[in-house]
Formats: structure tokens, sequence, C-alpha cells
């Protein structure tokens, strides 16, 4: 459909999952992706399978050098960003009363804090332009409780605070910023990191009886990267099927 057509996309985390499904399906939607990830090798082989001008970067976004290379090098090739999505983050399960500092730490920095960074460093490019979107991945953690979850659940409703309070300061330089919300999403790494019982579990809880495929979040994703979304700014679209 074209919903993207030319439109420059920065995808972190694309490596695999929801972030690799986001490269594919923008793709195909015209964008052309540049597909970052902490570990190079999958980024490679998820810009390889778009084919095309789609470029992979090496780039942990916890590492403010990364991102400085990134922008530089996406810079060199396309010339500006016109969509940052925030794809990457990281999870785990532990009870609050012996979670770690380290435990805690780790999640907070990669997932709301590394979230953070990014927006923090293309904001500066798309004001410039007076032109740009964003879209954070959150999780309905953010509004729901969940046990072993707290550390995550926090970053989360971090992120969505975030969004909310960029996208007011951004609005006036004709940027848009949003976050998508999906409840649960079956791709590999979550795959590594649940047991088949909590999986079993809270694929109970929704409504068709399963897990959202990983292309049907990225189909909300692309809306509101594309032009039917202009109006909407401070937003977080919940991408779920839970029952109430």
């Amino acid at each position: 459909m074209g919903r993207v057509q030319d439109k420059v996309v920065m995808i972190t985390g694309a490596g695999s999952g929801a972030g690799r499904a986001d490269a594919l399906l923008l793709a195909k939607e015209g964008a052309k992706i540049i597909a970052t990830d902490a570990n190079f090798e999958t980024a490679k082989a998820t810009a390889a399978e778009i084919g095309g001008d789609a470029i992979a970067l090496p780039l942990n976004i916890t590492r403010e050098e990364d991102w400085v290379a990134a922008f530089a090098a996406a810079k060199e090739k396309f010339g500006h960003v016109d969509v940052l999505v925030n794809n990457a983050g990281l999870g785990g399960s532990a009870p609050l009363a012996e979670m770690t500092d380290e435990q805690w730490n780790v999640v907070l920095d990669v997932t709301l804090t590394g979230t953070f960074r990014m927006m923090r460093a293309m904001l500066p490019h798309m004001m410039a332009r007076k032109s740009g979107i964003m879209v954070n991945n959150a999780s309905v953690l953010g509004w729901r409780a969940q046990k072993l979850q707290a550390h995550y659940a926090a970053a989360k409703a971090g992120v969505m605070a975030l969004t909310r309070c960029a996208a007011v300061e951004a609005a006036e330089h004709n940027i848009r910023i949003n976050a998508v919300s999906p409840s649960l999403a079956m791709h590999e790494f979550l795959n590594r990191v649940t047991s088949d019982e909590l999986l079993a579990q809270l694929t109970s809880r929704e409504a068709y009886g399963r897990a959202a495929e990983t292309w049907e979040i990225a189909n909300v994703i692309i809306f509101l990267a594309s032009d039917y979304a202009t109006y909407m700014t401070g937003e977080v679209v919940a991408v779920s099927s839970q029952r109430a």
C-alpha cells in the first residue's frame, strides 16, 4: 500500500523478534530501512532479507558512542531520518523481595533509559528539519500488574510517560511521538525467556485465545509512522485482545 513510501526509518533491536517484523513490514510498505541491533550479525541478516538500499548498523542503545556512529552512518547513506522506532528493550523475571539492584538497573537502563537516549539524540536532527516521527514500544504491563515483572513494568510505564511528555515538547517542531502497547506478541526471544507454563497462562487471558503475531503489532507501528496519523501525538495505543 505504500503507507510509508520513501520514509527513512531507523529501528532499534531490528535483528530479531518484534523489531525484525517491524523492519520487514515497513520495508514492504515502501520505507528505507536502517536496521540496528546490539547483535550486528542479526541486524545484517534483517537488512539482507530486505535487500535494496536497506542497511544494518551495530547499536547498543546503552552506549552513546554507538548512537553517534550509527547516526553518522545513517546521515551519510540517506541524508536524514524520518522515523525512529524505539523497539529495543530487555525483560526478565524476579520477585521484588529478591530483586537485586543489578537486575533492576539493567532492565531500566536498556528499556527506559535507552529509549530516552535515542529520543534525545534524534530530536535535534528532527527539530532542525521541522519534521519527524517517533514510535516507542511500551507494554500493557505499564498499566496492568503481573507477578515477577516489577522492573519491566516500571520501565514500560516510564516509556509511556516519556512518550507523552516528549510529544508535548516536540509538537511545536512538527514532530509526532506515540507509543504502541502490546499485550502478548509471540516471538523467539519471548520463548527463550518465558516458561511454557507462563506463556500458556498469558495466552489464556487473551480474548482470541492466542498471542498476537509480530506483524499485527508492526501494522499499528506503520499506521503511527504514516500520514494517516498526522493528528496523533502523545498517545499510547494498546494492541491487545485481553479481556477487561
